[in-house]
């Protein structure tokens, strides 16, 4: 069952290639200055790993050489380059998932997905986690016992807090968007791109996922 549901995603990624085919590099551009157009690639960085969309069959690759980009990271940039409005700017109004616009018949899913297994993972690790936000280049917060700002791509910043365990309560995190992260991207890829910053921050701790992760690999 998992193997037929990441060859779907995989399909997914066919489609949404055929899709940036016809797209209006230019536009495109426009709306997301942070592209790079070199190289046959249009460049953008996600969770600060370089990623390169060929101009010639709209194929995403992970350009750091270390591993080749899965499903998550090529469906967060495709759908950002689908989704994202041409007004679209950062209103600096910091909300939980739950309170993006049409979020909420999302949030159990989220909840289980994204947040519980953040603070599983990272469980005891606090160390661990903060030395992974600095190697991220996160601005630190003054909230949680670990709280930093990172970059999920350029144009849609994040803030992560952790509060470790202790005698009384289990570990808990927290993660918040900007209110204009649905004006970049669907709805539904804001959970992935919040799942997608967990799994880079526990790459980058050398930590396995612990709890429910949606896996899309």
């Amino acid at each position: 069952m998992k193997e037929e549901k990441v060859s779907n995603y995989i399909k997914l990624c066919d489609e949404w290639a055929e899709k940036f085919l016809r797209m209006d590099k230019a536009e495109l551009m426009k709306k997301l200055p942070e592209l790079k157009q070199e190289d046959g690639y249009l460049k953008i960085v996600h969770f600060g790993v370089p990623f390169g969309v060929r101009e010639s069959d709209g194929k995403i690759e992970r350009l750091d050489g270390k591993t080749e980009a899965n499903a998550t990271e090529m469906l967060n940039i495709y759908t950002l380059f689908g989704y994202v409005k041409e007004q679209a700017f950062f209103m600096d109004k910091w909300v939980p998932f739950a309170d993006l616009r049409n979020a909420r018949p999302f949030a159990p899913a989220y909840k289980t997905g994204v947040t519980d297994v953040f603070a599983e993972t990272f469980s005891g690790h606090a160390e661990e986690l903060r030395k992974a936000f600095m190697k991220l280049n996160g601005t630190e917060l003054p909230q949680g016992d670990v709280g930093y700002q990172i970059n999920a791509f350029a144009c849609e910043p994040m803030r992560f807090y952790f509060w470790d365990r202790d005698e009384e309560f289990e570990a808990q995190g927290n993660i918040l968007f900007d209110y204009s992260a649905t004006d970049y991207n669907h709805v539904e890829s804001a959970v992935s791109t919040a799942e997608m910053g967990v799994r880079r921050l526990a790459e980058v701790a050398g930590l396995p996922l612990k709890g429910k992760s949606f896996g899309m690999s």
